[in-house]
């Protein structure tokens, strides 16, 4: 189910995938700046969480959806996604989360939206080769329980480059895997590995189903 949500940057487009049986939660998540909801990592948990009673919601920021290819500065961003936010606002417990751009846009906006935990995949930590130019105090600084899953060969910040991350925080390191997770032909995939993390983790803070 698509729909179209108005901000003040345009409009944003969301489209749902329902959770099966009893609804525990929903995770809404946000694409990068290079690329849309059709990334393979939010595909898959759209294709995983449904069925343990957890609704998923990608956004689409408008920037897509107006059909430009470069994403405008972070606090901009963080503008479209608040009042999807809104929007979405329900009586079960919110997740936000999503992937790089839209990672670091959940981080820093999850604890105003009401959020109880953020699930950060392929978190930019530096640009590519510069590492100096850490973003860690965005991902340490949420507040709220926070898992991050990371592939292996990310040049944006490798799983071991992750400083000590809070007691509320989780890095699923993944065994392969780049800023896409996508793996050299010699590799075995890791989308499922990627899945199996955030199941486990939301259920550890949701409980499993019954």
């Amino acid at each position: 189910m698509t729909t179209l949500v108005p901000t003040p940057l345009g409009q944003a487009r969301l489209t749902r995938f329902p959770e099966s049986g009893h609804r525990r939660g929903a995770l809404v998540l946000g694409h990068g700046a290079g690329g849309g909801i059709e990334a393979p990592d939010l595909q898959a948990l759209a294709q995983a969480l449904p069925a343990r009673g957890i609704e998923v919601t990608l956004v689409e920021q408008p920037w897509r959806v107006a059909g430009k290819r470069i994403a405008p500065a972070p606090k901009t961003l963080d503008a479209a996604w608040v009042p999807v936010l809104e929007h979405l606002r329900a009586d079960t417990p919110l997740l936000v989360g999503g992937r790089s751009a839209g990672a670091r846009v959940a981080c820093r906006t999850g604890p105003a939206a009401g959020a109880v935990g953020i699930v950060a995949l392929a978190f930019p930590l530096h640009p590519p080769g510069k590492p100096e130019k850490s973003r860690a105090g965005e991902l340490t600084a949420t507040g709220l329980p926070t898992l991050v899953v990371q592939g292996a060969a990310d040049p944006f910040g490798t799983p071991v480059e992750f400083p000590v991350l809070p007691d509320t925080h989780r890095l699923a390191a993944l065994p392969a895997g780049n800023h896409e997770f996508a793996v050299r032909k010699d590799q075995s995939p890791v989308l499922d590995a990627l899945a199996d993390a955030v199941v486990e983790w939301i259920e550890g803070l949701l409980g499993a189903p019954a």
